[in-house]
């Protein structure tokens, strides 16, 4: 790394189906709304942090099905899956650790096989009330 390289920010990776889905709370009726309010509540974990992980984080929310078509923020980066979301965020995982291989990344998700799968590239993974407002 080159002297005035600065090192990346740790990334948090938001499964937003799984988080959105982790509450009752009529997100069935409007999954892009959900998912804007998920956004938007994430602006602050991105300065703040999570329990464990304190900010400021790089923060990325995987969004799939209905939910597309949500606009980023400058604090919160939105990438669409095409297919699985779940598959979306391996792949971005898998691509921050080997850009930088000491980066830390930790994964927001209750999916029991995503957290096996983002833990097997060493990634760090965390429940859904750790973002929630």
């Amino acid at each position: 790394m080159e002297q005035n390289e600065a090192a990346p920010l740790p990334l948090l990776v938001v499964d937003g189906a799984n988080v959105v889905g982790s509450v009752p709370d009529g997100w069935w009726r409007d999954r892009r709304g959900a998912a804007e309010r998920l956004r938007d509540a994430l602006v602050a974990v991105a300065g703040r942090g999570v329990p464990d992980r304190p900010g400021p984080l790089e923060v990325v929310l995987v969004l799939e099905g209905a939910a597309r078509g949500v606009a980023g923020l400058p604090q919160v980066r939105v990438v669409e899956a095409g297919g699985s979301g779940d598959d979306r965020i391996v792949e971005l995982v898998r691509a921050a650790r080997a850009e930088h291989p000491e980066r830390a990344c930790l994964v927001v998700t209750a999916d029991r096989e995503l957290r096996a799968r983002v833990g097997s590239l060493g990634a760090a993974v965390t429940g859904p009330r750790s973002v929630r407002p």
